[in-house]
């Protein structure tokens, strides 16, 4: 088990807007205790950590959510990581480029954790969104933005190969959750880290689709506007 990533949901079906929650999050845990994913009308984001789903809200609020709660798309595994290496990077960019040089294969998914100081993070949160749902580049504008200085937490979540684009975005989709649990979100920069590095690859990729989900049987993904929306997000 320790060896499968589960991931209810597709990057591909929140694009049109396709946010009605169609898994709880006690349902979710059943396949694992840690990992990252949004609620219902991707309100806000979540961090999975030890069996406990945090969530971010777009007052940059954390909460503890409930297991009644539902969940358009999650990602969650059993915690396995490696050996942890200690990891210093300058920039975002240095730490996406260190992490990736530690990774087993870029056509393998990947849990990256790292828990360390940081000088400065800035994360995002969507606010709740109401039906008609907007699509996923509409909320853009909805969205706040936090930063924090010389915080101390845990950077997590997964790097996903291009070979899956369209079931994930390929790259890096990183959370943040400081220690004290008052700050957090989606990863948009952080600067000055250093950290303890620590990773788990995946040999099975589990893809559990909301098949009871009307809007999304009858979704068109081959749209123009909706291929040319998937790529935008891919990127």
């Amino acid at each position: 088990m320790t060896e499968t990533l589960f991931q209810h949901g597709t990057l591909a079906a929140l694009v049109p807007g396709l946010f009605t929650g169609t898994i709880t999050a006690g349902e979710l845990l059943k396949h694992g205790d840690t990992g990252i994913g949004t609620l219902a009308g991707l309100d806000g984001e979540l961090i999975i950590d030890a069996g406990t789903i945090y969530q971010v809200n777009h007052e940059g609020k954390v909460r503890v959510v409930a297991p009644d709660e539902t969940i358009p798309f999650g990602n969650v595994h059993f915690a396995n990581f490696g050996p942890a290496q200690t990891l210093k990077a300058a920039s975002y960019a240095d730490l996406q480029a260190a992490v990736r040089a530690h990774l087993r294969s870029l056509n393998l998914f990947a849990a990256i954790r790292l828990t360390g100081t940081f000088k400065h993070v800035t994360t995002r949160a969507v606010r709740k969104q109401t039906v008609p749902y907007p699509t996923l580049v509409a909320t853009a504008d909805d969205q706040s933005v936090f930063n924090a200085e010389n915080v101390m937490g845990t950077l997590s979540g997964y790097f996903s190969p291009a070979l899956y684009a369209g079931a994930a975005a390929p790259g890096f989709h990183l959370h943040f959750l400081s220690a004290d649990h008052q700050f957090g979100g989606h990863v948009l920069a952080a600067s000055g880290v250093t950290g303890a590095l620590q990773l788990q690859t995946f040999t099975n990729f589990e893809l559990h689709l909301p098949a009871d989900d009307a809007a999304f049987r009858d979704q068109d993904f081959t749209s123009p506007q909706i291929v040319a929306d998937i790529e935008r997000a891919e990127h």
